[in-house]
C-alpha cells in the first residue's frame, strides 16, 4: 500500500518514535514540582522548547505548546483580538486559510467582530497589494497560511508581513504544512504549527507569540505553558515532536528536491495521460510534496476509493467526497475544476517506483470511473426554439450535469446557447471551470423555478 496523503498526517519518523518511547520512562512527572523526578521532566520539556524554537525562529520563552495545531490556532487569533480589542475588531484572513483560521474567524464575527477574507488567484495564492490594501485603523489582526494544505501553493508570507508590520498590524501564520521543510520568512507576530504534519505524534500544537505582541489568552487562568495552554503537557510526545522536527529538517534540502522530482513527474505526465485533466496549484513556488489535479467527468469519491482498491492511499478536495456536497472552499476561492480532485501529497522516503505504479494505475482508473458514468440514465435533453438547448440535470449530483453539458455543446452552432437547470450547488464551480477548460463562453446564472439555470455560449 502506497500512503500518499501526508498533508493530512505524515507517518511517524522513527527518530519520533524513539524519542516518545525513551520519554515514556523519563517524562512522566509533573515538570512543574520541584522533586529529582519533576526537574527531570523539566529538563527534557525545556529541551525541547529549546529545539522547537530554534527550528521555528523564535526565542524559547516564546513558544508554548498546545494539546493541537488547531488548538494553536484558535488559541492564537482570540488571544490576539482580545490583546488588541481597543484598537478594533477587524480580522483579515485569506479566503483559501485551513479551515480551523476560518472557524475562528466565524466565532469572532458571531460575536460582532468584522472578517474581511482576501481573494486568491487561479493558482491559489494572495496578492500582497490586495491583503494591504484590506488593512484599516480598526485592524487588530491578519492570517495568512505560509502554504495551502490542499493545493500546496505557497504564500507571499514575507511581503504580506512586511505591509502588516508597516501598518502596526500583527500577522499570525499558519505554518502547520511547510514547517518541517523550514523556517517561515518574513516579519510574522504569531505562528502556529502541528507535529502530526512533519511526522511526529499527533496531539502536539505548537504556538509562538513574539515579544511586543499584545496578546491576552482567553478562558479560564492555567499557570502551564505561560497561562496560553491549560492542561497537563504531553511530556513524551512533546519531547516526540520537537526531536522528529529536527530530524525532518536535517533531511530536508536532500528531501526536498527528490519530492520535487517526483511530484513534477506527476504533474507533467497525469494531463498526458488522462484526457480531460486541470493541474491546480502553482506550478512553481509549491510544496515539495504536494501534486492536486481534477479530473473531468468523475465521481471523486468512487475514483478515491478506486485507487484505495488500487494500493494507494490519497485525498480529495472534491464535492463529491463531501457529506453536504459542497465544493472544497479552497477551490472555491481559486476558480478551478471541483469534480474527480486528487492530492497526492508524498510523505518523505517515497519510493519512485510508487509513483510510477500510481502513473500506471491512473489512466485505467479513472476510464472504468467514466465509463460508469457515461450514460446517466433519466437525464433528460429538450431542444429549445431557436439555436438553444436545454440541459434538465435536477437532482443529479456531480459530474452529472457537466457530463450532459459536454454531450450536447456540440449540437449548437457556434454561437448557441446551452442552458443547464441544476440544484447542485458544485455546479456553480464545476460549468463555470469546464468553460475554462474547454475554451467555451460561460455566460453567467439565473433563477428558474427549481435550482438554477447555467448560461453556456459555444465559441468554438
Amino acid at each position: 500500500m502506497a500512503y500518499f496523503d501526508a498533508a493530512s498526517a505524515a507517518p511517524l519518523h522513527p527518530v519520533a518514535r524513539q524519542a516518545l518511547l525513551a520519554s515514556l520512562d523519563e517524562g512522566w512527572a509533573d515538570p512543574a514540582r520541584l522533586y529529582r523526578e519533576g526537574r527531570r521532566a523539566r529538563l527534557l520539556l525545556d529541551a525541547a522548547r529549546e529545539a522547537m524554537a530554534e527550528c521555528v525562529g523564535c526565542r524559547p520563552d516564546e513558544l508554548v505548546f498546545t494539546p493541537s495545531g488547531t488548538r494553536a490556532v484558535h488559541s492564537g487569533v482570540a488571544g490576539a483580538l482580545a490583546g488588541r480589542r481597543r484598537v478594533g475588531s477587524h480580522l483579515i484572513v485569506s479566503a483559501v486559510e485551513h479551515s480551523s483560521v476560518l472557524h475562528a474567524a466565524e466565532a469572532h464575527e458571531a460575536g460582532g467582530g468584522e472578517v474581511t477574507q482576501v481573494g486568491v488567484d487561479r493558482a491559489g495564492a494572495v496578492d500582497p497589494a490586495a491583503y494591504a490594501a484590506a488593512l484599516r485603523e480598526d485592524t487588530a489582526l491578519a492570517c495568512l497560511q505560509s502554504a495551502n494544505h490542499e493545493v500546496g501553493t505557497e504564500q507571499p508570507v514575507s511581503r504580506v508581513a512586511e505591509a502588516c508590520r508597516a501598518a502596526g498590524v500583527p500577522l499570525l501564520v499558519d505554518a502547520a504544512q511547510s514547517l518541517g521543510w523550514g523556517r517561515v520568512e518574513g516579519d510574522w507576530s504569531l505562528l502556529t504549527g502541528s507535529a502530526h504534519k512533519w511526522g511526529g505524534p499527533s496531539g502536539v500544537g505548537l504556538l509562538a507569540v513574539r515579544k511586543g505582541v499584545r496578546f491576552a489568552p482567553q478562558g479560564p487562568g492555567d499557570e502551564r505553558e505561560s497561562g496560553r495552554a491549560p492542561g497537563f503537557e504531553n511530556l513524551p510526545a512533546i519531547v516526540a515532536a520537537a526531536a522528529s522536527l529536527r530530524a525532518v529538517r536535517a533531511e530536508a534540502t536532500a528531501e526536498a528536491a527528490r519530492l520535487r522530482e517526483l511530484t513534477e513527474r506527476i504533474r507533467s505526465r497525469v494531463p498526458e495521460l488522462v484526457p480531460d485533466v486541470e493541474v491546480v496549484g502553482d506550478p512553481s513556488r509549491r510544496l515539495p510534496g504536494i501534486v492536486t489535479f481534477s479530473c473531468l467527468y468523475v465521481d471523486g469519491e468512487t475514483l478515491l476509493h478506486e485507487l484505495d482498491r488500487a494500493g494507494f492511499s490519497v485525498s480529495s478536495g472534491s464535492s463529491c467526497t463531501s457529506s453536504t456536497l459542497t465544493p472544497s472552499h479552497v477551490l472555491r476561492a481559486m476558480g478551478v475544476l471541483s469534480e474527480g480532485n486528487v492530492r497526492v501529497s508524498l510523505p518523505p522516503g517515497t519510493a519512485e517506483e510508487d509513483v510510477e505504479r500510481f502513473l500506471e494505475v491512473l489512466p485505467g482508473t479513472v476510464a472504468a470511473v467514466r465509463e460508469k458514468l457515461g450514460a446517466p440514465a433519466a437525464t433528460e435533453t429538450v431542444r429549445a426554439a431557436g439555436p438553444d438547448l436545454v440541459v434538465d440535470a435536477l437532482g443529479r449530483r456531480c459530474p452529472i450535469p457537466v457530463i450532459e453539458l459536454a454531450k450536447v455543446i456540440g449540437d449548437v452552432p457556434v454561437g448557441g446557447t446551452v442552458r443547464v437547470l441544476s440544484d447542485d450547488e458544485a455546479a456553480r464551480l464545476d460549468i463555470p471551470a469546464w468553460c475554462e477548460m474547454r475554451s467555451q463562453e460561460y455566460v453567467g446564472e439565473e433563477p428558474a423555478e427549481r435550482g438554477t439555470a447555467y448560461l453556456v455560449r459555444r465559441t468554438s
